[in-house]
């Protein structure tokens, strides 16, 4: 399976359990693998036959930017399923990060990564 990758998708939401979270918002941060077969597209070189990653990038911001929900891997399910709506997509590799996060000690990020594919 070839893959497509889009990295560092940048939105804001207001995803968390706290209220302060949900008021304020923050940036959330997605990566995506999306498996597909390229051959068909690469053989007519037709973006029809591929998928329009731009696209994809649209729809993911509007999934982050949309109704907040308690945990990012509910917002990764969310990501997934709207991946996998574009029939050539197989498979997609979902990663979102929460740089923001409120925790109380020092760190860098806070990852949720999900797999799902049509079977």
């Amino acid at each position: 399976m070839d893959r497509v990758a889009l990295r560092g998708l940048k939105a804001r939401g207001h995803h968390g359990v706290f209220p302060k979270e949900r008021e304020e918002g923050q940036t959330f941060i997605v990566d995506l693998v999306l498996g597909l077969d390229t051959r068909p597209a690469a053989a007519d070189d037709d973006l029809t036959k591929t998928v329009h990653y731009g696209i994809v990038a649209e729809e993911v911001v509007a999934v982050v930017q949309g109704e907040p929900l308690n945990l990012i891997e509910t917002l990764a399910e969310h990501i997934a399923q709207a991946c996998l709506k574009h029939d050539v997509v197989q498979e997609v590799e979902v990663c979102v990060h929460k740089p923001d996060a409120p925790i109380t000690v020092p760190f860098d990020d806070v990852t949720v990564t999900i797999t799902r594919s049509r079977v």
